[in-house]
């Protein structure tokens, strides 16, 4: 049986299969529905809604989007309790937000796809499940998301550890941190949500940091109730208020475009920290020495001050290995450890989290094969070889300054968009044309020079080589221009002919755009 139930079906058809419900599976799902389209399956391999939010409930869990701006605009919510909301609230708003739609009799929980492969001669994808069953459909949209596989870092004796290891993604709510010798690794956007959440209940508390970030201060401020109720009797207040968030967000893009004006802020940071950080040599190993906007920016008022704990140690020599009771640092260093938390965040190259998902497309195309420089895609969505497969927040989608819930809706627009060329072409599947997606991602990196992410720091936005494959190098409001409608011209538009008798290939007909 799987985990919702269902006894495992050997065959599926449908006509769109969505992999993954966080929220850009939920709004393909939802915009589907809007079109009348109720042929469709959201495949989810856990027992719930929500991707990162379902997941992620360590101590002191929050978005650093602004609550009004990280949620569908088509599904408000009047009565966000603060600017920034926690984990519990956000995961509260996917449930609501399912349940509205009534999404969950397209859901199949407990589903984990592990391979996909394009059938040519039907111009259908068929998706192999770790259950057996076997769904073949028309479309397939990718919306499993990059912060889904959690990172663990190989490090000498830690299976041999004799306390207690967990990730910050699967945080353990039993057990009990009070008056233990606890060891974070990791000081990345999780990390300083949790440590100082933590910091005044454990006897000790080291944080093991290789690479500080630029911490700016975070807006704490609750939503007073006569402004909740306005929002609710008058939207129109609501709609201005997430457009100036919009708007102040979007203004965040000119010092990454110019590292002369970063600069210039690292300065107001720095001061920050001054003012927070009591000990001199402690405020020098939580100065970056890269420009501010290379890595992810985070946003914490409680984060520093937890330094000036005489139970915090800040530690930024590396691991040479873990003991079965502690941790010895290169320096020769050994400290005592009960708990070992793990702040280091997800695998977001998908060359890595699907080395073991074999996805084979056109003419034996492999992802694994194409994406062996880097990812890419056309517009983070379409991938060139694998027809009528798409992708939401693929490459060249994540952003550094505002809500990623604005490119979903865009992506999933466009998406819809190219279904319906689709029909109205009569065409079996569409492709993106090769020389279109080398022609955009070459307009990616050349627009990446000059930026603070060609400044030479290394961060989770870049492979191994230096190629920035995540960030969208250009301001939210011109993906939404260029996402509202599909160009024909950079797709071709293919109709197979009726499938064929057993032992009989037939080559696929070009239809003219």
């Amino acid at each position: 049986m799987a985990a919702d139930g269902h006894a495992p079906t050997s065959t599926l058809h449908t006509d769109v299969a969505i992999v993954g419900a966080g929220f850009g599976g939920l709004c393909m799902g939802i915009k589907l529905l809007e079109e009348g389209n109720t042929d469709f399956l959201i495949l989810e391999k856990a027992d719930e809604v929500g991707g990162t939010w379902r997941d992620n409930s360590y101590p002191g869990a929050a978005c650093d989007v602004q609550s009004h701006m990280y949620s569908y605009s088509f599904a408000p919510k009047a009565d966000w309790s603060m600017r920034y909301a926690g984990w519990r609230e956000i995961q509260d708003y996917i449930l609501d937000v399912t349940d509205k739609y009534g999404l969950r009799p397209y859901i199949r929980f407990g589903t984990e796809v592990s391979g996909a492969e394009f059938l040519q001669d039907e111009g259908r994808w068929r998706l192999s499940t770790a259950d057996g069953t076997t769904i073949i459909a028309r479309h397939w949209v990718l919306a499993s998301g990059p912060l889904h596989v959690p990172q663990i870092p190989k490090i000498p004796g830690l299976d041999q550890f004799k306390g207690k290891v967990f990730h910050s993604a699967q945080w353990d709510h039993d057990y009990d941190l009070n008056g233990k010798n606890v060891v974070s690794i990791g000081t990345g956007g999780s990390a300083i949500q949790y440590i100082p959440e933590i910091a005044p209940k454990v006897k000790q508390l080291t944080v093991m940091q290789r690479t500080p970030a630029w911490v700016i201060p975070r807006d704490t401020r609750a939503y007073p109730e006569f402004r909740k109720k306005l929002f609710a009797r008058f939207d129109i207040l609501r709609k201005l208020h997430r457009a100036r968030l919009y708007w102040s967000n979007e203004s965040r893009v000119w010092p990454i475009f110019n590292p002369p004006i970063a600069k210039a802020l690292q300065k107001l940071v720095l001061l920050f920290l001054k003012r927070q950080v009591h000990d001199p040599e402690v405020r020098r190993k939580l100065t970056p020495n890269y420009t501010i906007g290379c890595k992810r920016v985070l946003i914490s008022n409680v984060y520093y001050p937890t330094f000036n704990r005489k139970n915090v140690e800040l530690v930024t020599d590396g691991i040479r290995e873990v003991r079965a009771h502690s941790i010895v640092t290169a320096d020769g260093v050994e400290r005592p450890a009960d708990c070992i938390i793990l702040g280091t965040g997800f695998v977001v190259d998908p060359r890595v989290y699907m080395k073991g998902f074999k996805l084979v497309g056109r003419d034996g195309h492999t992802l694994a094969e194409d994406w062996k420089r880097s990812p890419e895609a056309y517009l983070g969505t379409t991938v060139s070889g694998y027809p009528n497969m798409f992708q939401l927040v693929g490459p060249s989608t994540a952003l550094g300054h505002n809500s990623i819930i604005f490119m979903i809706e865009a992506q999933v627009r466009y998406i819809l968009d190219c279904m319906r060329q689709l029909d109205e072409r009569g065409a079996t599947y569409l492709d993106v044309k090769p020389e279109v997606q080398r022609k955009f991602n070459d307009e990616v990196q050349a627009n990446m020079k000059h930026t603070v992410w060609s400044t030479g720091c290394q961060s989770w936005y870049q492979s191994a080589d230096g190629v920035n494959f995540t960030i969208w190098p250009w301001s939210t409001w011109r993906f939404w221009l260029r996402t509202r409608h599909a160009d024909p011209n950079d797709y071709e538009w293919v109709r197979t002919p009726a499938k064929a008798t057993r032992g009989t290939r037939r080559k696929a007909a070009a239809v003219t755009a």
